[in-house]
């Protein structure tokens, strides 16, 4: 085994890699800050995300990555060959074989920036996988089997909800609607009822800390501070937990939406299984508190959260680039 097989989850909010043989070796956001002068790549991940809102000008902070899709391609392709670097080590004889994964509903266009991103950052073979059906496989449903099952991949930046059967995406949808758009959702809240201007990593804070999707019987309370917004100084307030569900339930509702769509399009015969099994929901959104509660709620068919959702995707990534052979007709390569 001198050629390494390397299964990236490359997400809006964070990159995760996985090594055949070594399991899941990377788990960091996906933030790179790069030098405004020469471009030069000074911090990625971890580093890189306390940066972030924090910079001078001689840095710029940013994510790459956006509604699950590459938006800036140097960067990306610097920060995976920073991500493949740490992985293989500095001297490597063979390219290492590379698994990427994209939202199933993403334009051809896209898919080849991430092949080539990928090859360009040191692979020797790019291959790409849709997301829904890598996070199936890393959730442990039996996808090969002649029979329907869901899931709904809800990660940073995009929504996949899709019903799988035979080893296939038999129907999917899309929605550039995940967990970033619910920070927005608290800022927007905030700024109109409090004027307060808050940054991205306090709304994260706020959504982990006493965010739910459906309201609490023992309503929480947090202090945040932030920007007056006529004043311009500090200031601190305190939210509620009810106030919180309020501001992001019409994110949820277009969540929902995407779910509820692909359900209407799904055959009779798959739609009566689902019934049976339910909904699995995976990424790193659905562990939003009572969110599978609403999920149930609105669309009357029992939802559950599978196990480590946040490792569903890149572990079934490394699945499928172990088994390759198996899967040939479900994965793009190039290389």
């Amino acid at each position: 085994m001198l050629r390494r097989n390397i299964a990236i989850d490359l997400g809006t909010a964070n990159t995760l890699v996985w090594v055949a043989g070594d399991g899941l070796v990377v788990n960091e956001p996906t933030v790179v800050a790069i030098s405004s002068e020469d471009s030069r790549v000074v911090a990625v991940g971890e580093e890189a995300k306390k940066m972030l809102g924090r910079t001078p000008e001689a840095l710029i902070a940013s994510r790459p990555m956006r509604d699950g899709v590459i938006a800036d391609y140097q960067v990306t392709e610097a920060m995976l060959r920073y991500f493949i670097g740490k992985v293989i080590g500095r001297f490597q004889f063979f390219k290492p074989d590379v698994m990427v994964c994209v939202p199933a509903g993403c334009t051809q266009v896209e898919r080849r920036a991430a092949l080539d991103a990928t090859l360009s950052a040191g692979a020797g073979h790019a291959y790409l996988i849709d997301e829904p059906l890598a996070a199936a496989i890393g959730a442990q449903i039996p996808v090969s089997a002649p029979s329907g099952n869901m899931i709904v991949d809800i990660g940073g930046g995009s929504t996949e909800a899709a019903v799988i059967s035979l080893g296939g995406v038999v129907t999917h949808k899309s929605a550039r609607v995940a967990g970033n758009k619910i920070d927005e959702a608290i800022q927007n809240y905030l700024k109109k009822k409090d004027n307060l201007i808050i940054g991205d990593q306090t709304a994260e804070e706020i959504k982990l800390k006493i965010g739910s999707a459906v309201p609490l019987a023992k309503v929480e309370k947090l202090e945040i501070s932030g920007r007056d917004l006529v004043f311009g100084l500090p200031r601190t307030v305190v939210v509620t937990s009810t106030e919180i569900t309020e501001a992001i339930r019409p994110i949820l509702l277009q969540i929902v939406a995407a779910v509820k769509g692909v359900l209407e399009d799904t055959p009779p015969e798959l739609a009566a299984d689902i019934i049976d099994k339910g909904i699995v929901m995976s990424g790193g959104s659905s562990l939003l508190r009572n969110f599978d509660k609403l999920m149930t709620e609105e669309t009357g068919v029992p939802a559950h959260v599978a196990d480590e959702p946040l490792l569903c995707v890149v572990r079934g990534t490394g699945l499928v680039l172990e088994n390759i052979e198996l899967w040939k007709r479900s994965v793009t390569t190039k290389g």
